[in-house]
């Protein structure tokens, strides 16, 4: 079975494509192929909209599916005069909260996703900055660091410390274990000041040699027996100095990010 998927808003099109994601990946065996039409602001966007949704419902026969997150009802009206599937992501929880607040929404396009609190996207920023310049053991002093992921090269210490701080604004930085840490098996004499900040990454060795292969084909950084070597002995180091440490083979950025922050005891809410 194949379906479409718009994600249809009068903003960036994030809130819908979050929350879409999160649903449709619960129904296995249907393959969909989604679309994200942002800033429908208007009357004329939304009758695009409309059109191009309706359209491909005549081309393939069956009815498109739309997760909605437009504010103004009146441009939601239009988009469902394609014929779609409507699912409005926020309607089920605007009365019930009107109700229960004995207050009045006040719709505003972008409030989840804008510029609001420019403390709080300097935060992010600054966070972001801080991975950067320390990743892959470019910069070790750690001592503003939130916490520190320690792991072989390539097991996604990179994307899940930029994560973390697009997300959450934690100051995250990375160490790679070096071939002379793991024959030596102690823990680096940098990281040892920030024992309680460390916290550790691994994944399959088939996966790992395959990331490699695409980043040095035919190497010996690739080849099986290196990676089982590597991670063999970064476990052992794991376990003696009693890091926690997490295998990163099928967990996305997300889980694999939210577990590091309860498992350190750090609180920070989503921007």
């Amino acid at each position: 079975m194949r379906r479409t998927i718009y994600y249809v808003s009068d903003g960036t099109g994030i809130t819908a494509e979050t929350i879409g994601h999160s649903v449709l990946t619960q129904f296995d065996g249907v393959d969909f192929q989604t679309f994200r039409i942002p800033f429908v602001d208007d009357e004329a966007k939304a009758r695009s909209a409309a059109l191009r949704i309706k359209t491909a419902y005549a081309q393939n026969g069956v009815r498109p599916i739309v997760v909605n997150t437009i504010m103004d009802q009146k441009l939601s009206d239009i988009v469902a005069e394609s014929g779609a599937f409507m699912l409005d992501v926020f309607a089920p929880f605007i009365e019930p909260l009107e109700v229960e607040l004995q207050a009045k929404r006040s719709p505003r396009v972008g409030k989840a996703h804008g510029l609001t609190n420019f403390g709080e996207y300097e935060a992010r920023i600054n966070a972001t900055n801080y991975a950067l310049t320390h990743d892959d053991g470019v910069d070790v002093n750690y001592g503003d660091s939130d916490l520190i992921l320690v792991g072989v090269s390539r097991v996604g210490k990179t994307p899940t410390c930029l994560y973390m701080a697009l997300h959450y604004g934690v100051k995250a930085a990375n160490y790679p274990l070096t071939e002379e840490d793991l024959e030596r098996l102690e823990l680096p004499k940098r990281l040892v000041p920030y024992r309680k900040r460390l916290y550790g990454l691994s994944i399959d060795p088939t996966r790992l040699a395959q990331v490699r292969q695409a980043r040095r084909p035919n190497s010996k950084y690739a080849t099986i027996e290196q990676c089982r070597w590597e991670l063999g002995q970064a476990d052992k180091l794991f376990r003696r100095d009693g890091i926690a440490v997490q295998n990163t083979t099928h967990t996305s950025i997300e889980e694999i990010a939210s577990k590091i922050l309860a498992a350190l005891g750090i609180e920070r809410h989503m921007f």
